[in-house]
């Protein structure tokens, strides 16, 4: 089952992410509170809205009759999306995109980067758009990463060290190594081949993929 997620930050190049939207099928579509304007611009019709609903406002003029509305108190603990991702879950998701992430705020963009290592969402494949870019996490042992030669694409560790990274098809190559947390090596990487492979012993990896030399 794929969700889609819309979250209260920037939308980055909404005419990308409408073609990107309309070539997949999502079985689920959820608002993270203020979020929820966007269904509008991206042409997609909200199943839910969750989080502490204090950004309804921005939905006065807006379709939004046949819509569930999960409301939750505003002292909580998590934000709107970790409660949107939970949700997504809940109702079955294991393939879950998220656009309208990155913001303003630091600490929120931040923030929601970090909820696609969320533990109770291990199960999940979890991405970030953000135009035409992709972001999610590669787990051991790995996978493959398709795209055009030329593209980029940058490897970062999240919550520690990432150890026996082995790649193929990339133009730097790293062969049974090491990115250390902090470190910046992993980034703007090439593909070299429509198919890479990324072997992974240990950690946790931070893809991102660009189409294009950026």
């Amino acid at each position: 089952m794929k969700a889609l997620i819309l979250a209260n930050g920037e939308l980055y190049k909404p005419d990308v992410l409408r073609g990107r939207i309309r070539a997949e099928t999502f079985d689920l579509v959820l608002g993270a509170d203020g979020g929820a304007r966007y269904a509008y611009t991206l042409n997609v019709t909200l199943d839910a809205i969750i989080g502490d609903l204090d950004s309804l406002s921005d939905l006065e003029e807006q379709d939004i009759g046949n819509t569930e509305f999960v409301s939750h108190p505003s002292g909580k603990d998590e934000t709107d999306l970790e409660l949107a991702l939970l949700y997504a879950k809940e109702q079955g998701a294991n393939q879950i995109v998220m656009v309208g992430v990155m913001g303003g705020r630091m600490d929120m963009t931040i923030a929601n980067i970090l909820l696609i290592t969320h533990a109770s969402l291990s199960s999940c494949r979890i991405e970030v758009w953000h135009g035409e870019q992709t972001g999610w996490v590669i787990k051991p042992p790995g996978e493959d990463i398709s795209g055009y030669p030329g593209d980029t694409v940058s490897l970062m560790p999240l919550s520690g060290d990432a150890s026996g990274i082995t790649t193929k098809g990339l133009k730097y190559s790293l062969k049974d190594e090491d990115l250390t947390f902090g470190s910046a090596r992993g980034i703007s990487n090439l593909l070299e081949e429509p198919s890479v492979h990324i072997k992974l012993s240990e950690g946790f990896l931070l893809a991102i993929h660009t189409p294009g030399r950026s």
